[in-house]
């Protein structure tokens, strides 16, 4: 019973530390009408709690593989009460930093549940399960939309000490319902760590949720304020646009997910990318109220599906690492919100407008989608490459000169020659001599008529032992219908010819 909770209960955690982290930003337009924020400081209050929701979801993410999510969510929880309280009383821009930053632990709760739910669903479904999970960033939508009303009727400072009330709740649901009895796993950090940094996957993976999940947060701390100066709307207004923003974001994410457990994860992020590119285009053009709404959708949509997607690819890459992992993409997901507020302010301040911050939000996006298409081709390689180095049969491949250019490990196997042994060489190399020179002609022939050759040859291995293999060589042509090189597989089949002789 208590395994079957987890996922809801895990869910419920994220979405009430998501609705903690959002605080100043959801209740920044009556904040600033007791506390004195200078316009260009305006960001970095709202963006500052992003910072340690950043930071600390890599070690959030390899302690909840040590001690369980049931133990992290708790501490979590409990550690939050005091910036929250200190926030209730703040009376200066210098309270709101310093409690902000704390504020931060809030977000950075989202590595726990996707390091830990895994452990209790089969692979297959593991795109679905985090999807469902992320969901969570449901939490923000509530604070964005719920916070600014509850202010309008008891001000501020009570609407942030309620939420101590909601900390307390689950902690006890942590307490009573987690799971004590979850899989740890013991690997030391730095291995862990040592184990992945060189992986460019790693880095991919970390700068598409750093577009994704980092425009996702850049958007919820930012637009309520902008939507209140720049469109002039009130602010339960602003506050009911921001939290649409965040319903449509979260509500594709589980999607994303799903659409991950059945369709080509990296195809659907070419979709993402290439969505994103556009809208942030039509947003660089500063429209109207309407137009920018279509692109901030537009945004929402393909952000949700992308943070699904991404969660899938994870564990498929890194199934002993995943904890660390998802610690350091989810950290730069994080980081990705906490920096284009500040960008637009600073650009809006010498420029007079937002133009070119989002015009550099497609630019990036752009750039996302190609490297997409490298690593989807780039897979298919790895697959070919895979097969070829695990297949019983040798394999050669020559350029269009009869030079070797590599060889599988089936070809040393076979023959005795190592890799380096046979590059720059021509296949003579192998010949044992027992073919006329007629054979070799005929052999050509074959290959400029029909393409290929197949049948047997006797060859020699290094040592000078004579062996018989069945041969096919097949001429490889670009599209023009050039030939470019040559490709042969081969097998040993002298036991076959001893046991018919026999």
């Amino acid at each position: 019973m208590i395994r079957k909770i987890q996922l809801p209960l895990q869910t419920l955690n994220l979405v009430a530390g998501f609705m903690v982290w959002v605080l100043i930003s959801s209740l920044m337009p009556f904040i600033k009408e007791d506390i004195n924020i200078p316009a260009d400081k305006l960001a970095l209050v709202t963006a500052v709690p992003v910072i340690l929701g950043s930071l600390l979801r890599i070690p959030l993410g390899y302690y909840a593989n040590q001690f369980g999510a049931r133990i992290i969510f708790m501490l979590s929880f409990i550690l939050l009460l005091f910036p929250v309280y200190y926030i209730s009383i703040a009376d200066s821009i210098t309270d709101l930093l310093i409690g902000g930053l704390f504020l931060g632990l809030g977000g950075a709760v989202f590595s726990v549940g996707v390091t830990s739910l895994p452990k209790y669903y089969p692979k297959e479904r593991h795109g679905f399960v985090n999807g469902i999970y992320g969901a969570g960033n449901l939490g923000t939508a509530i604070t964005a939309f719920a916070a600014p009303v509850v202010a309008t009727k008891f001000g501020w400072s009570l609407t942030v000490q309620i939420y101590l009330v909601l900390l307390g709740i689950f902690i006890a649901a942590n307490f009573l319902l987690g799971d004590k009895k979850e899989v740890k796993v013991q690997t030391p950090l730095l291995e862990q760590i040592k184990g992945v940094y060189k992986n460019e996957k790693l880095w991919l993976l970390s700068l598409f949720y750093f577009i994704t999940f980092g425009s996702f947060v850049a958007f919820t701390i930012y637009l309520p304020n902008f939507l209140v100066a720049h469109f002039e709307l009130d602010k339960v207004d602003a506050g009911l646009r921001t939290a649409g923003f965040i319903v449509l974001a979260t509500a594709m994410r589980p999607i994303g997910g799903w659409l991950a457990d059945r369709f080509h994860s990296l195809i659907l992020l070419m979709f993402v990318f290439g969505v994103y590119t556009i809208s942030a285009v039509i947003l660089s053009l500063s429209p109207s109220i309407t137009w920018y709404t279509f692109g901030c959708l537009s945004i929402a949509l393909s952000a949700g599906i992308g943070n699904g997607v991404i969660f899938k690819l994870v564990p498929m890459y890194f199934q002993k690492q995943a904890g660390i992992v998802n610690g350091i993409v989810s950290a730069m997901g994080g980081l990705g919100g906490f920096f284009p507020p500040l960008i637009l302010t600073l650009l809006f301040n010498i420029t007079g407008h937002y133009a070119i911050g989002f015009m550099a939000l497609s630019e990036v996006a752009l750039a996302s989608l190609i490297l997409v298409v490298w690593m989807y081709f780039q897979g298919k390689m790895e697959i070919a490459s895979q097969v070829i180095d695990h297949t019983i049969e040798g394999i050669l491949v020559t350029d269009k000169g009869g030079k070797i250019i590599s060889v599988n490990p089936a070809f040393t196997e076979i023959t005795g020659y190592k890799e380096e042994e046979v590059v720059g060489k021509n296949p003579n190399i192998l010949k044992s001599g027992k073919q006329a020179k007629g054979f070799y002609q005929d052999l050509w022939t074959s290959i400029e008529k029909y393409g290929f050759w197949q049948g047997e040859i006797w060859n020699c291995r290094k040592d000078g032992e004579e062996y018989l293999q069945w041969l096919t060589i097949s001429a490889i042509k670009n599209d023009a219908g050039d030939i470019v090189q040559y490709a042969g597989m081969f097998s040993d089949i002298s036991s076959h010819r001893v046991k018919k002789a026999k």
